[in-house]
């Protein structure tokens, strides 16, 4: 199993950097960022700043989307962080969260979300593709490799993630929903004519390392709300019966909007809904062994990589912990297995 950090780019864009450092000393694989140009400083820029005081972490965004930025740039961004520092990219793409509804728009169209992966994955990877009637290809990128992970939640954007993804990004760890979407990202695949086990695997959710239970899930508690905003699409469309797991539908009845201003923020003041027992579930939350137990359970359902979000007041501590126990356990007992 692999491990990744799941950052947001407030300012200074110095801490940032830092942390990603951090992690990396830690022995943490990936960097990732929120992608939301309004509400955070503009990653793709750090992007470069990390890479450049890094030696092997990879880095991109949990998750950009088709609709705010053209998808030819965006592959020219990572082709050319890839020609600078080496192939150390990947892109998390989805439909569209709070990049798109904080200017009250709408997630892209899965057709769109398809498309766009296509595009940008081949020019990307220094390949050509066809867009709008032209034949596409960076002249200047040779050898570039980077991967598309996409994140879905419900029925059909798992099974395009099956169809087309390099990998999957769940975020929540709640073990029964990760049981679910895996075995449908996985069949998708398969009936697409394509190895189910190529599909690399995913969660991604607050990690926090403490024994204070109550202070630990209001730090956590946003994350609920954010799922929900998902969820509520879902619902919306599917209802609250059949496909979906009603682990995942049913704590969004008490759901009365929300302000994206305190996206991703603990102490946000508008996820009350969010019970306990969600948070528990969505999160990895606890001593070092709490981690561990968790993280070993999500490994047995075929997880690849875990990465932690760290939108709390225990960072740095949380990394050390990671780092120091958590992350050589894991790989002990993988190793031991093997």
């Amino acid at each position: 199993m692999e491990f990744g950090a799941v950052l947001q780019t407030n300012p200074p864009a110095s801490r940032t950097v830092y942390l990603a450092k951090l992690a990396e000393q830690y022995g943490f694989e990936y960097v990732w960022t929120f992608d939301s140009h309004l509400l955070w400083e503009e990653p793709y820029v750090i992007y470069s700043a990390i890479l450049a005081e890094t030696n092997r972490v990879i880095v991109g965004p949990m998750v950009t989307n088709p609709a705010t930025r053209d998808w030819t740039v965006t592959a020219s961004v990572f082709a050319t962080l890839n020609e600078m520092y080496g192939n150390r990219t990947i892109i998390g793409i989805g439909r569209g969260d709070s990049a798109v509804r904080v200017t009250n728009g709408k997630p892209t169209t899965l057709a769109e979300l398809r498309e766009s992966i296509h595009v940008i994955r081949e020019l990307a990877n220094s390949r050509s593709v066809e867009y709008k009637g032209a034949t596409l290809q960076f002249p200047w990128s040779k050898g570039s490799q980077t991967e598309v992970w996409v994140a879905a939640y419900g029925p059909l954007a798992l099974k395009l993630t099956g169809e087309v993804g390099d990998g999957f990004i769940l975020q929540l760890a709640d073990l029964d929903i990760a049981e679910w979407m895996i075995k449908t990202v996985r069949d998708a695949a398969e009936k697409a004519g394509r190895d189910p086990m190529s599909v690399k695997f995913c969660v991604a959710a607050p990690m926090y390392i403490g024994d204070d239970w109550d202070h630990m899930r209001s730090q956590t508690r946003w994350f609920g709300g954010m799922v929900g905003n998902h969820v509520a699409d879902i619902v919306a469309k599917y209802g609250t019966e059949g496909a979906v797991p009603k682990a995942l539908t049913d704590y969004i009845k008490a759901r009365e909007g929300y302000d994206y201003n305190s996206h991703g923020k603990a102490g946000n003041d508008h996820v009350d809904f969010v019970p306990d027992e969600i948070v528990d579930r969505f999160c990895v939350l606890g001593s070092a062994q709490d981690h561990i137990a968790k993280l070993e359970a999500l490994k047995e359902l075929g997880v690849d990589q875990f990465s932690g979000y760290l939108q709390h007041d225990n960072k740095e501590e949380t990394l050390r912990v990671y780092g120091e126990t958590v992350m050589p356990a894991i790989r002990e007992r993988i190793t031991a297995k093997s």
